[in-house]
């Protein structure tokens, strides 16, 4: 007879190198040395001093099994804590951080090698937690709380990948004082204010062509542009919405991670020249159904549905519109449904910032200024592809390109000057000709006209800092920061930018080491971070992110680098200049 599945319960802890790929990439040599050494003076005995056991290695990871939740849970903090202090001289770019998931469940055994869904769980919560902590399950932090003195933070329930139930989260981070706490100030969940909060879903395409999606994605994003006109309410950014989009999703959990009341979500369904719509209106507090209809009506009518999702909106959640405002709200700028949606598909090419989306991004938004000469953002949309492409150096003749961008700007401007794209092409453009004034003009025009977008709020901060405000900017992109949680870069940086020139570098620092996390790449937070570490001592730091700027802009000299502050205060430049000479920037 076959022997019989020998299983047991057991803590599971699941261990993983955070950018390991990069590391190895940079100095595999000396990435592989301090991984060994990590392992023979800190991680091992600490395994071993906890009674765990290691089941096996695979190159940047560890799996765990401890017959003790608790010696689990003391050993990875412990570990972490250990890590901490380790990385504490070490220059940025070298520094090994781990992410940690435990999680209490049936183990199958297979030798010295162990299978099952608790060792998949911990796998899960593994990626769930942020660097240098760790993520346990529901069961793991019922046994510890009452016996470790250590906050965790209630993530709620979550859906993980190959998972096929939600699982309850709870998560530590090394220095957290609450349950509450997290990694940065500036990304805080945000609480619930006492203006009406919504998060606008993307819409679920229902219809058998793929193609379709762009089309119930314009009408979630015309939705959400609507509704972020009112001051009266707080509405959640597109980036941040659509964050969700093909996830299963779970409501309160949306509501928690977003900081909102209220979801509305939608689905489309296109035959021909025909649409049925539905959306409803959901109260994440209790789940329950504040509204709900169904539209069935032809294309021609795409505009008029969502008026009247958004007046619903309103309605339902007691909003009171001043006369300018309802005005405001239900403008529009085209009734052409082909320009319309063909300047949906290229604004989501345009932001995969890549030159063949955007040379497909362009042709798309002049077809649709040939389809309505009328349509501002079609001319703004154009205009922004140019103005990157002069920026980043796509094709080539950048002078050319600024140029063309500078003259979208003023006929966009002068159809509609209430568009948040629109908006942005034209700070930009102002900024770059050396005309501060104007650019916060633009933005301080926006701002009051679009109090509860995002962008509007992030390219208000770039015309403040423009103009040497940069007080006033760091007020506004926090504000947008606080609208767009799963904010792009740009946000994080601008914000960035202005807490080094006023010398808060403790956060600036934050969040420049985020900004590394998602996108090693970005060459300016490098420069921000060799000026920020110059200037709170940290040479051999601050040199390593000079070597990082090296290598990622090899041509970007000191005489550049005021460009990367993007303002007018000459003081501000020579302070800048002179830290990263300090830190030896090129010359």
């Amino acid at each position: 007879m076959n022997n019989p599945t020998q299983r047991r319960l057991a803590a599971i802890v699941s261990a993983d190198v955070v950018g390991y790929s990069r590391l190895m990439g940079v100095d595999e040599v000396g990435t592989l040395a301090a991984l060994r050494a990590h392992r023979a003076e800190l991680i091992d005995p600490k395994i071993a001093e906890h009674g765990g056991r290691i089941v096996k290695t695979m190159g940047d990871g560890l799996l765990l099994e401890f017959p003790s939740v608790v010696d689990a849970t003391t050993c990875s903090i412990e570990v972490q804590e250990g890590m901490a202090a380790r990385n504490a001289e070490m220059p940025d770019a070298k520094r090994i951080v781990f992410r940690i998931g435990v999680n209490l469940g049936d183990i199958i055994i297979d030798g010295e090698d162990i299978h099952g869904d608790g060792v998949n769980v911990a796998a899960r919560l593994e990626s769930l937690a942020k660097p240098g902590g760790l993520c346990v399950s529901a069961g793991v932090h019922e046994q510890v709380r009452d016996r470790l003195d250590q906050p965790f933070a209630d993530l709620g329930e979550l859906d993980v990948k190959n998972i096929a139930r939600p699982i309850r989260v709870w998560q530590w981070s090394p220095g957290d004082q609450c349950a509450t706490a997290d990694i940065s100030m500036a990304f805080k969940r945000p609480a619930l204010s006492d203006r009406p909060s919504i998060a606008v879903l993307p819409f679920e395409n229902m219809s058998s062509d793929p193609e379709h999606q762009y089309f119930a994605d314009g009408i979630a994003e015309d939705i959400i542009t609507a509704l972020s006109k009112i001051s009266r309410m707080r509405v959640i950014a597109r980036n941040s919405t659509f964050a969700y989009k093909g996830q299963a999703i779970d409501l309160r959990r949306v509501a928690s991670e977003l900081g909102v009341r209220y979801i509305l979500e939608g689905s489309v369904r296109s035959g021909g020249n025909r649409l049925r719509i539905t959306a409803q209106l959901i109260d994440a507090v209790d789940g329950s159904h504040v509204w709900a209809e169904r539209y069935d009506r032809t294309v021609d009518d795409i505009f008029d549905i969502q008026d009247d999702i958004t007046k619903e909106i309103v309605t339902a959640l007691r909003v009171n519109l001043t006369d300018g405002e309802e005005a405001n709200v239900l403008a529009r700028g085209t009734n052409d449904i082909e320009a319309w949606q063909l300047c949906v598909r290229a604004a989501e090419l345009l932001i995969r910032f890549n030159t063949t989306d955007y040379l497909e991004a362009r042709q798309l938004a002049q077809r649709a200024t040939e389809c309505d000469p009328d349509y501002a953002y079609a001319w703004a949309v154009l205009g922004l592809t140019y103005w990157w492409d002069g920026r980043l150096g796509f094709t080539g003749e950048a002078a050319a390109k600024f140029e063309r961008a500078n003259s979208y700007a003023k006929r966009a401007r002068a159809l509609d000057d209430t568009v948040s794209w629109v908006i942005g092409l034209s700070v930009h453009v102002a900024g770059d000709q050396g005309d501060a004034d104007k650019a916060v003009a633009i933005g301080q025009r926006g701002f009051e006209l679009n109090p509860g977008s995002a962008d509007v709020r992030g390219f208000f901060g770039i015309s403040l800092t423009r103009a040497g405000r940069f007080s006033d900017a760091v007020d506004h992109y926090r504000a947008a920061i606080s609208l767009n949680p799963f904010c792009p870069n740009w946000y994080r940086f601008g914000l960035a930018r202005n807490l080094s020139i006023l010398g808060k570098f403790d956060e600036a620092l934050i969040l420049l080491d985020e900004i590394h996390s998602l996108e090693a790449s970005h060459t300016n937070s490098w420069v921000f971070t060799a000026y920020v570490l110059g200037q709170i001592g940290r040479m051999d730091d601050a040199e390593a992110a000079v070597r990082e700027v090296k290598k990622l802009a090899p041509n970007l000299l000191l005489r550049h680098a005021p460009n990367s502050l993007s303002t007018n205060d000459e003081a501000a430049k020579g302070r800048f200049v002179v830290g990263l000479r300090k830190v030896g920037f090129p010359e």
